[in-house]
């Protein structure tokens, strides 16, 4: 592996599949190195954050504010990392690091 990108494998359910061409499964390879905002010069560790605008701009089919509220998550979605809740491990400031597992859940269904 490139120590120029991480590779992740991030899973999508509880219906936010849905939202990503009805795919539960994606194995994706990002830039280790990002911009700390956009088109900002100075530049971070990819992290959760980084994730999360990834996916909204290269993943995401439809109705992205099903997906994203505020630059993260909406509430109600679930985030796990390696099997952790995000919140243990800093929520978007999580540096990924190469062959992490990033499962979304989203909790908010129709009744």
């Amino acid at each position: 592996m490139s120590t120029d990108t991480v590779s992740l494998r991030i899973e999508f359910s509880g219906g936010l599949e849905l939202l990503f061409a009805n795919q539960r499964s994606h194995r994706i390879s990002i830039p280790a190195i990002v911009p700390k905002d956009d088109g900002d010069v100075e530049t971070k560790s990819a992290d959760i954050t980084y994730l999360i605008h990834y996916l909204r701009h290269n993943l995401l089919k439809e109705r992205p504010e099903l997906f994203i509220e505020d630059k993260t998550v909406r509430p109600g979605i679930l985030v796990l990392v390696n099997d952790t809740d995000w919140e243990l491990e800093g929520e978007g400031d999580y540096v990924l690091k190469d062959g992490d597992e990033i499962v979304f859940i989203s909790t908010l269904h129709g009744g």
